[in-house]
């Protein structure tokens, strides 16, 4: 071989090497063959490792990945994780995954698909059934009521009810009751109320479920005063940086895991019925478009509270925006846009 062909040589596999160092290069928090999988829990951390543990290690020989959980109780937290690279995917509540789109580098690409009526995929302001309170006397505002509500990453326990329970009445809970609890859980607050301890909550209907919430709770110690219309299901994320093939890893594993009628698959579907789940279905960003529209709808009347015209002007104009954009997914898909 001639010198110059030597030389030639050299640099094209230098130049090979240097492209699979790119493609298959670790990125933040991912290390060769490992990923971090983020999920909310306003329970302890124990708990809910232990409730994911089987679905993780089923990701695992599934994947070829070493997966590790991350337990966050607040969207903050998650999302920050997400945008410093240290959480690779996870599973988040709506609100959250509208945040980890917006700030955290991250994208929907699955979200939850549980078998529970329509009435359930929503959000309710339950009240202590023994003090017969109806929605008007609750929402009075004289300063005497309890209420607990979720955290801002809650799109049952806090969007939901802000933007269709109290923005239209001009209502901030904060002034209008006596005490505001938030972010201490659904199963908390629920059990909360049904013992007294406190008056109302903003909880997911799906938490009055004898499995997912009221467990030793009588169902009848609490009433429901208002019922918000259909919410989306929860998404799946992952971070757009992450490695294309591990990205391909996990959307394979979602969105065939539990499917079929194999042995494997119906134990698949019992691991995730002990953390709430009954299975998984594609999706993308617009699966968030409902939340946008809410987070925009509560704009528009925080600016009519205020009476700022050019505030108002420009809300209404991005409320208008989005729901346009929601019309058009709903005619392309012929379905409403909460159900995909």
């Amino acid at each position: 071989m001639t010198t110059r062909r030597r030389l030639c040589a050299v640099a094209l596999s230098a130049a090979l090497l240097a492209a699979c160092g790119r493609a298959g290069a670790p990125q933040g928090g991912e290390t060769a063959g490992e990923i971090h999988f983020a999920v909310l829990s306003a329970g302890p951390a124990r708990l809910a490792d232990a409730a994911w543990r089987p679905v993780l290690a089923d990701m695992e020989r599934r994947t070829g990945l070493k997966v590790k959980l991350r337990v966050y109780d607040t969207t903050a937290a998650l999302i920050e994780a997400l945008r410093r690279k240290s959480v690779d995917a996870g599973l988040v509540s709506n609100q959250s995954g509208l945040e980890a789109v917006r700030r955290g580098g991250g994208e929907v690409f699955a979200r939850t698909d549980d078998p529970v009526d329509a009435d359930d995929r929503t959000a309710v302001l339950i009240a202590n059934a023994k003090r017969k309170l109806t929605l008007d006397r609750a929402l009075s505002c004289k300063r005497t009521l309890t209420l607990a509500m979720g955290d801002a990453g809650s799109t049952a326990g806090a969007l939901a009810p802000l933007t269709y329970l109290f923005a239209p009445r001009g209502i901030d809970p904060q002034s209008c009751f006596k005490r505001v609890r938030i972010g201490a859980g659904p199963e908390s607050d629920l059990a909360a109320v049904a013992k007294g301890e406190l008056d109302l909550a903003t909880v997911s209907a799906a938490a009055l479920t004898l499995d997912r919430g009221l467990g030793g709770v009588d169902g009848a110690a609490v009433t429901v005063l208002w019922r918000s219309s259909s919410l989306p299901q929860n998404p799946v994320i992952r971070r757009k940086s992450l490695d294309p093939v591990v990205r391909e890893k996990l959307r394979q594993f979602f969105l065939t895991y539990g499917q079929g009628r194999q042995t494997d698959a119906i134990q698949a579907r019992l691991a995730l019925r002990r953390v709430g789940i009954g299975g998984f279905e594609p999706a993308d960003d617009s699966h968030l478009l409902p939340i946008r529209e809410m987070e925009a709808t509560g704009a528009v009347y925080a600016a009519k509270r205020r009476g700022d015209k050019a505030k108002l002007s420009a809300a209404m104009s991005t409320l208008d925006a989005i729901t346009a954009q929601r019309v058009d997914l709903e005619a392309r898909t012929r379905a409403p846009a909460a159900a995909q």
